[in-house]
């Protein structure tokens, strides 16, 4: 397997030129040493160069989403192809656009690209909120003369992914709110309600249920360790989230690990054919070689599984495999996505093919999603039922039977 570029990160850098003017700026690099490297070959005697603490305009009012980039991207690609100039496309969307954050980000692209620097560059000064893979096609169409066009399938691009992204999010939401509200509804029931049930069955002297007693003891144990519970929950979750995103090793377990759960893993494994389809749809319908295609492919699939596919797939290729053989050869694509890609190969018509496959699998998220929300809400429904109601029961059941004695 090839190995992976290092991570680019931005510098900020002050300096003085050719001439001996002071100068600044920010450069994109995998540290500062090769930044400082690359400062001198631009005829930069550098002085500072150090990273940039976050991004520029996720500090001021809301933070800038996916979704603030897909519909901008889509904005610029209407009024490209309606005529409007560039610069001009710029200045309108950015003075227009009710977050401030995202204002200051499009017009500090507008002030770059009035300055004489090509578009894709002017992107690639943000890598925050715009991918190789966005600046690598903006940068094709600029060349081909066809920057409308390409714009508008990257907003394509953007849109469909943001919006299986929003169907893997509501799947997992769903569930993931109800076990909260009902860890806490418990929590309450157990913390403050039930000792005064407690103190109201003491007074009374009588042999109670084994279930109320049971609860009662779980009542006394979060009375004395709320305090446990809650901060190790809190730990835990904390800690989950800091090694999930610290841990390489532990994230790509993570993603192996959710493809083997139950519907779950179903509607992860169609999200990633379909990421892997449409990105590589795009890339093919911009010119862009396969090889170097795939590398784009790679980080967009969103799943290791099939980012390791998708990198052993490009080394195939690059040794005159067809993209077919190689994708049938990694064991992760369905036999229909490899039977497509195969006929898309015959035809020459690869990229449609892939959108076709990409189409197919969004519906199959949208339906798989729906599907489950409905398997779910009965079973949770439930669930909360067993839990809330059987509390209950264990409080009233003393009550019940002091009624039958009497």
């Amino acid at each position: 397997m090839a190995e992976k570029a290092p991570a680019q990160a931005t510098f900020l850098w002050e300096g003085t030129d050719k001439r001996g003017a002071r100068a600044k700026g920010e450069i994109q690099s995998s540290n500062a040493a090769q930044a400082k490297a690359e400062l001198r070959r631009q005829g930069i005697n550098p002085l500072k160069v150090k990273a940039k603490p976050k991004p520029l305009f996720g500090g001021r009012g809301k933070a800038i989403t996916p979704k603030d980039i897909a519909i901008f991207t889509r904005q610029l690609a209407t009024m490209l192809s309606s005529g409007v100039p560039l610069v001009q496309a710029f200045d309108i969307i950015g003075r227009g656009h009710e977050k401030a954050s995202m204002r200051d980000l499009v017009l500090a692209i507008k002030a770059d690209v009035e300055g004489g620097i090509a578009l894709a560059e002017a992107l690639r000064k943000h890598p925050a909120y715009f991918d190789s893979l966005t600046c690598n096609l903006v940068h094709a169409g600029e060349q081909a003369g066809i920057l409308d066009s390409l714009l508008d399938k990257i907003a394509t691009y953007k849109e469909k992914t943001e919006a299986i992204k929003g169907k893997i999010k509501k799947a997992m939401f769903y569930p993931t709110a109800v076990i909260i509200a009902a860890f806490i509804i418990t929590a309450i029931l157990l913390i403050f309600v039930i000792p005064q049930f407690k103190e109201m069955f003491t007074s009374f002297g009588a042999e109670l249920p084994a279930l109320t007693l049971m609860v009662m003891a779980m009542s006394d144990y979060f009375v004395s360790y709320w305090w446990a519970i809650f901060g190790g929950l809190g730990a835990f979750i904390y800690g989950f989230s800091q090694l999930k995103k610290r841990s390489k090793v532990f994230s790509e377990a993570l993603q192996r690990l959710s493809l083997t759960f139950p519907v779950i893993g179903a509607i992860l494994t169609k999200a990633s054919i379909a990421r892997f389809a449409r990105t590589l749809s795009t890339m093919f319908a911009a010119g862009v070689p396969l090889v170097e295609a795939m590398d784009s492919v790679a980080g967009a699939v969103g799943n290791v599984v099939y980012s390791t596919a998708v990198t052993k797939m490009r080394d195939e290729v690059s040794t005159g495999q067809s993209l077919q053989a190689a994708m049938t050869q990694s064991g992760v694509f369905p036999n229909m996505v490899c039977q497509m890609v195969a006929i898309g190969e015959e035809a020459g018509s690869i990229d449609t093919m892939l959108a076709k496959v990409a189409d197919f699998y969004e519906e199959e998220v949208d339906n798989a999603v729906d599907g489950l929300s409905s398997l779910l809400e009965p079973l949770i429904m439930a669930f909360l039922g067993a839990v809330i109601g059987g509390l209950v029961i264990a409080m009233y059941l003393p009550i019940f039977k002091m009624g039958q004695v009497v």
